[in-house]
């Protein structure tokens, strides 16, 4: 992660998000934390690196998401150049 983002409250943060132990909690504690347009955004955004890995091209995840061809790009760069956390999370989904 970029040395900038990680402040101590974002640790904290991270830390908070690591006590979570159900798909419950968790929409608890993000539909406190976050407001629906922030919840809709990084939904989206996911979803759209899912579609990516899937080798889905960019006018089917348009269609299915609404993402713009910006976000789309966005998130493309993060899978080629970022921390790898899309592949870990979506690899650990794959072994459930």
């Amino acid at each position: 992660m970029d040395d900038k983002m990680m402040t101590s409250s974002a640790e904290e943060l991270f830390r908070a998000i690591l006590t979570l132990q159900t798909v419950e909690e968790c929409i608890d504690f993000f539909g406190d934390l976050c407001t629906i347009q922030e919840l809709r955004a990084m939904s989206q955004r996911y979803q759209v690196a899912v579609m990516l890995k899937e080798k889905k091209v960019y006018s089917e995840i348009v269609k299915a998401t609404g993402a713009s061809t910006a976000t789309i790009s966005r998130v493309k760069r993060s899978l080629a150049y970022g921390n790898d956390g899309y592949d870990m999370v979506l690899a650990r989904l794959n072994d459930q």
